[in-house]
């Protein structure tokens, strides 16, 4: 259901062009927008916009604020398309208000079932747009497309049953003519799967199964039928490479999560990076970070793509830094191991084999008394995005250096509810630290540091102008230097930040907005 509030789109702030897959292609040329989750394919998350720089990051002052009216966690990136801002908040409402001033133009609400199971919070985060349609997946397993113009729903399909648990959270990915989602559930025991709809019509292009079945290869990575209810979601939007026409997709933790006596084996596709044709949904190659997981390790982090020298010639990169605690490097092109550093402390693994593999650390299996294991089940960094920056090519991660004292023992699976095998509590003596840290992409080393106070639920925005812009746990905004992580600018927005960071230009003007609690907060400098 959508409601239109006071005024037409075109009234608000003109009638905005269509978006063409040209001008996805060609994001990272629009600064003035941000026209995809990670504000170009390559995953950066970076903006060439210079007007809010180091030397008036101080002079931030707050421009608009925007209610989304719902309680809950508000993890959603906007999108903003020709002076329209566009996005989801919890409960799957949605909205298109003013970029300039922040008023309502539009709100749309799903109506929900009464009864859903959602991991971690009934959240969205964000949508995908194409011609005059956004593409939004629903906590009920639905995709849908509503008119850009007036929200009202254009087409609604199911892709799976939400009282086997089954959900969306993702903010799709457009590539060509498809809206390319990845389901939600890893801690109920869902079959995982990545989808792709006709931006047109709704109808599913294809469908690549996380779990393969009997016949498809990988099916004899799990023991018996632990297959069935093998987890491995894919909830958080992947990158894309248009020359190479490949789409990289992450994956999450096999189902149970830290129990793995009934699944004997590597339990692909989970905890893996896959690199799809977006045509098809055929699987070019995979790596796997973490074989038959037992700690919830997802790898639900957004990839990173670079172009760069690796022991003397230009290599296509895939950078990601993983919950397992590792900063992985690979070639793109075939997914081959290039290199893997610690950027944390990591107990489970002893390292990572010149294959790639970890050496696992058998004395720290979980165990029905318990083990202390690094990092712990949250990860040394989550689903929250990175950004890398070409300018200081450096990677701006958010981490969480916690151990966990894992427990296991074996659980029977029941349809809709959790399916996890342990308890895991954080260390009750050492404290742990949190930090945003600069590391370079192809070693792993830290360049800087900036210490949190609580965990960080939100990740990092870099702009031409110098900064790093971040948000904490516990409401604050921050701008950094993105050479130093001297910090620049901060305010307490009075709720916790559980997203990150976009900017656009209107008018002149350079805007950051900022998700938190259950407002968007936007900020500006004052022009000379």
């Amino acid at each position: 259901m959508a409601l239109l509030f006071g005024f037409l789109l075109c009234g608000a702030a003109g009638l905005p062009a269509q978006v063409t897959y040209q001008r996805l292609l060609n994001a990272g040329q629009e600064p003035q927008n941000w026209l995809t989750y990670s504000g170009r394919y390559s995953g950066w998350r970076y903006s060439t916009l210079d007007q809010i720089n180091t030397g008036n990051a101080s002079q931030l002052r707050m421009q608009w604020t925007f209610q989304v009216a719902d309680l809950g966690q508000f993890e959603t990136t906007p999108l903003v398309v020709d002076g329209v801002l566009y996005g989801t908040g919890q409960n799957d409402r949605a909205f298109a208000v003013d970029a300039r001033t922040g008023r309502s133009i539009w709100r749309y609400q799903r109506n929900l079932p009464d009864k859903l199971q959602p991991c971690c919070g009934m959240v969205n985060r964000g949508f995908a747009i194409l011609g005059n349609k956004l593409f939004m997946a629903t906590l009920d397993a639905h995709v849908i497309a509503l008119d850009t113009r007036t929200g009202n729903l254009v087409w609604d399909v199911k892709a799976a049953d939400s009282t086997a648990a089954y959900t969306f959270t993702v903010a799709p990915l457009v590539v060509k003519n498809e809206v390319i989602v990845g389901i939600s559930g890893g801690e109920y025991g869902v079959r995982g799967f990545i989808d792709a709809y006709d931006a047109d019509t709704g109808q599913r292009r294809w469908r690549f199964e996380t779990v393969p079945g009997p016949g498809q290869p990988g099916h004899e990575t799990w023991a018996g039928d632990s297959w069935k209810t093998g987890g491995a979601p894919a909830w958080i939007t992947g990158s894309y490479d248009p020359e190479l026409n490949l789409v990289y997709w992450p994956t999450g933790n096999p189902s149970p999560s830290d129990y793995g006596g009934e699944r004997e084996g590597d339990n692909l596709y989970s905890n893996s990076m896959l690199a799809l044709d977006p045509d098809t949904g055929k699987l070019k190659w995979y790596f796997q970070f973490t074989p038959h997981d037992l700690y919830d390790y997802d790898a639900t982090q957004v990839p990173v793509l670079l172009n760069a020298d690796w022991e003397g010639r230009p290599r296509k990169l895939l950078v990601q830094a993983n919950r397992n605690g590792f900063l992985y490097v690979l070639d793109r092109t075939d997914g081959k191991f290039l290199k893997a550093a610690a950027f944390g402390e990591v107990t489970w693994a002893k390292g990572i084999g010149l294959d790639g593999r970890p050496v696992v650390n058998t004395d720290l299996v979980p165990n029905p008394a318990g083990n202390r294991v690094c990092p712990g089940a949250l990860g040394l960094t989550n689903w929250y995005s990175p950004s890398y920056s070409p300018v200081t090519r450096l990677l701006y991660v958010a981490t969480s250096n916690e151990c966990d004292i894992f427990t296991s023992a074996p659980q029977p699976y029941r349809v809709g509810h959790d399916f996890l095998g342990s308890v895991y509590v954080p260390d009750p003596v050492v404290r742990h630290t949190v930090a945003i840290k600069a590391l370079d992409p192809t070693t792993g080393a830290e360049k800087w540091s900036y210490p949190y106070l609580r965990n960080p639920n939100g990740g990092a925005l870099s702009t031409a102008g110098g900064l790093v812009f971040a948000g904490e746990s516990d409401g604050n905004f921050i701008a950094l230097d993105a050479r130093t992580g001297r910090d620049l600018w901060n305010v307490q927005l009075g709720a916790a930040i559980y997203s990150t960071a976009i900017t656009y230009r209107l008018d002149g003007k350079q805007y950051v907005v900022i998700p938190a609690g259950s407002g968007l907060f936007a900020f500006t400098v004052a022009q000379p």
